[in-house]
């Protein structure tokens, strides 16, 4: 099979992300990205200075890891190096394309500060099993010939149950519509590790995990459970620390908000009044702790506890040496509020930097582009490309027709303004004038109608167009943040996953510029 065309595209996000990639924004928001090969060694040594003792041992049993992925945290741990984190919630069958983009984004930024500074470093996902949106993790997108079809399942547990404790339920259906959308993909162990991960009897976050460390550790990438015993035990101090303080913390996070909307921002996580950033479980069940209770549960040895998407980054940043975290618009929105509530708390301000973002544009879809005559650009307007291909499909003699009409209507105007040559004229030129723009617009939307409807009658037309859009905008959103990677890796195996690393490298470039 052809190799597909991979698309680098912009960062997107809103204006606080535009705002903070540029700059401008006020400097104790976020930490600013280091520039430069020794601005990025400052970085490094920071973060080793404050690294958690024993970390690797600490946390061996939640990384589980093999192969690769293990060599190179114990490489990094033995060293005394840096890791480069990533993450995302469970998603089924491992989720959106750029859950994959954010791993490769963090395994070269890690591969590119290591050969850089000469110091040790390692990527490392973040699987937050402990999320409890199931309506995120229950879903995932493919691209069929007939348009962009979701696979879902069916919700097994409560309301607010963790994934990691979330039945996954009958998946079969889904599966095999999973591997409907892949086709006839040579790299068919892939579908077989997809299955083996999402097998019965398996937890949602179980068989997420279990799939992510079949994809990322081959490629050096470890992957954290963040629900393991060892990872809540090795967090509980930081977030005992988040109860205690949970009155600063608000009041710091309340000054942040407020802050960030009186710049004419939006502040990317709201502020919910009278609860602290600390989630206790029941039973797998989270509830944000009331600030009132704060205190009380800062002493109860049998509570669960997990951070909120808030207290996360700083988690972390306290249970492993992260020299950075690579996120999406979205996080990198929030890190504006998390710098506050580390402030608050005195611990470690952790840094944020964009992951890369592309599209897949493999060779049917490019075929089916150029049968339509358009371009991967043209998909960003809904209603340009239909527009062009009304105008292509369109027969001759309507366009010929329509033209008449234009023109009719504009000398047929001048005879009304004084016919016979009588002055002054009957009307007003301004009622003349509306009278012709009323006719014109009449003829235009005359026009768009028999566009669409010569679009709507070539079957071919529609056929190309809706494959094209399920593959490249669907639902009107980019690829990445709709179509499972699985079909794309099924397909092409290796040969995508270079390409993908290639471009995730030079973005890893960017992030090392002055």
């Amino acid at each position: 099979m052809s190799a597909p065309r991979v698309l680098t595209e912009s960062f997107g996000g809103g204006p606080l992300v535009r705002a903070i990639l540029q700059g401008v924004t006020p400097p104790e928001w976020v930490v600013p990205r280091p520039r430069g090969v020794e601005g990025w060694r400052a970085q490094v040594a920071s973060v080793r200075d404050q690294a958690p003792v024993g970390w690797r041992e600490t946390l061996a049993p939640a990384f589980a890891a093999s192969g690769e992925a293990a060599a190179r945290l114990d490489r990094v741990a033995a060293a005394g190096g840096v890791v480069v984190t990533t993450g995302q919630q469970p998603g089924l069958f491992g989720g959106p394309l750029y859950t994959l983009l954010k791993a490769l984004s963090a395994l070269a930024l890690a591969d590119r500060l290591e050969r850089e500074t000469g110091i040790s470093a390692a990527p490392v996902f973040w699987a937050a099993t402990d999320d409890a949106d199931f309506a995120e993790a229950a879903w995932t997108g493919v691209a069929e010939a007939e348009g962009f079809q979701r696979l879902a399942i069916a919700r097994q547990g409560a309301d607010g149950v963790v994934m990691a404790e979330m039945p996954l339920g009958e998946v079969d259906a889904v599966y095999a519509r999973l591997v409907l959308a892949a086709g006839s993909a040579p790299n068919a162990a892939l579908l077989d590790a997809v299955r083996a991960a999402y097998a019965p009897g398996a937890t949602i976050g179980g068989a997420y995990v279990a799939l992510m460390r079949s994809l990322l550790e081959p490629l050096g990438i470890a992957v954290l459970d963040a629900w393991h015993p060892a990872v809540r035990a090795a967090a509980r101090p930081t977030l005992l620390a988040a109860l205690r303080g949970a009155n600063r913390v608000d009041e710091a996070l309340s000054l942040r908000t407020v802050a960030i909307e009186r710049a004419g921002f939006r502040a990317q996580v709201a502020r919910v009044a009278r609860l602290s950033l600390v989630f206790e479980s029941h039973a797998g069940a989270k509830l944000r702790v009331p600030l009132a209770r704060a205190a009380a549960l800062a002493v109860d040895d049998a509570a669960t506890l997990s951070p909120n998407v808030l207290l996360r980054p700083i988690v972390e940043r306290q249970l492993l040496p992260t020299v950075a975290y690579v996120g999406g618009p979205g996080e990198l929105g929030y890190f504006a509020q998390v710098t506050a509530v580390a402030d608050a708390l005195d611990l470690p301000r952790p840094l944020a930097v964009p992951r890369w973002s592309a599209t897949i544009v493999e060779p049917t879809i490019d075929r089916r582009l150029g049968r339509l005559g358009l371009t991967v650009a043209d998909l960003l307007d809904p209603h340009a490309a239909e527009r062009q291909l009304g105008e292509r499909a369109l027969p001759q003699e309507a366009r010929v027709a329509l033209e008449g009409l234009r023109t009719d209507i504009s000398a047929r105007m001048v005879g009304l303004r004084t016919p016979d040559g009588e002055s002054p004229a009957l009307v007003p030129d301004r009622v003349l004038e509306g009278a012709r723009l009323q006719l014109e617009h009449r003829v235009a939307r005359l026009e768009r109608r028999l566009r669409a409807a010569a679009y709507r009658r070539d079957e071919a037309l529609g056929r190309d167009m809706l494959a094209v859009r399920a593959a490249l905008r669907p639902e009107q959103q980019r690829q990445e943040r709709r179509l499972s990677a699985i079909p794309f890796l099924a397909r092409h195996g290796d040969l995508l996953v270079t390409q993908l690393k290639a471009g995730a490298a030079l973005h890893a470039g960017t992030l090392l510029a002055p």
